[in-house]
């Protein structure tokens, strides 16, 4: 007899546990959705001049982001960056395109088609703080949400053939940004090493002989990463 109803009590308890089981899994609230709105502003390393468009780095950002997404959220990216652009065609093509002041992540790198081009450095030191100011507006004035990224040195590919001018130029750009961003409080993420190993690693070089390959991006992301999914709050 007390076999039984202890039996009974197991049964009961089991059946007890696995409706409440049920009940929490029906109960619980889907995952919120969330926008979330990348703003990827250059010239041909941002538009990924050679490579496929999944391949540039602001789409392998956003791969590599989606695993700390849910299957609600939504990331979208909008690019404004062309090949050969300099600071001055990057303002005016914002001014044009007018985006909105509610993206919440912003990527900057520009300055290249400045030296390659023989503009004056005066140029860049007053364009590339204007342009920071820019991003900080399209990133709803917060400049928590901007990234900066160095210059690649195309000095190291088949284009460059070593040329030490040429690096010594990125150099100058580089450091300028640099020093600019660390007195402002502003996000710099330095990539211009990687570039560097070109002429070693071939794969690192696009077909072209002169823009990164998917290959050199990739590790771009590796370094920025860590940066923008703590201002996604990640």
């Amino acid at each position: 007899m007390m076999k039984s109803i202890f039996k009974m009590l197991v049964i009961f308890g089991l059946a007890f546990g696995l409706n409440s089981c049920s009940e929490d899994q029906q109960t619980s609230p889907p995952p919120t959705p969330r926008l979330f709105k990348y703003l990827a502003l250059g010239d041909s390393y941002t538009y990924g001049q050679s490579v496929c468009e999944t391949c540039r780095f602001p789409e392998q950002l956003k791969d590599s982001l989606g695993q700390y997404l849910t299957t609600a959220d939504n990331f979208e990216i909008k690019l404004i960056a062309q090949t050969g652009w300099t600071t001055t065609n990057l303002k005016t093509s914002i001014a044009a395109q007018n985006p909105a002041n509610d993206y919440n992540l912003v990527t900057l790198l520009i300055g290249v088609n400045n030296q390659y081009q023989g503009k004056p450095f005066s140029l860049y030191e007053q364009e590339f703080p204007e342009l920071v100011d820019i991003a900080i507006a399209k990133a709803g004035g917060n400049k928590n949400r901007v990234i900066v990224v160095s210059i690649p040195d195309y000095a190291y590919t088949p284009f460059g053939q070593g040329s030490v001018s040429i690096s010594e130029g990125v150099y100058q750009y580089n450091a300028f940004a640099k020093a600019y961003c660390e007195s402002n409080g502003i996000s710099y993420v330095y990539i211009t090493d990687i570039t560097r190993l070109g002429l070693l690693q071939p794969e690192l070089v696009a077909t072209d002989g002169l823009h990164p390959s998917t290959q050199a991006y990739a590790k771009f992301v590796e370094r920025i990463l860590p940066l923008a999914k703590t201002k996604l709050g990640l």
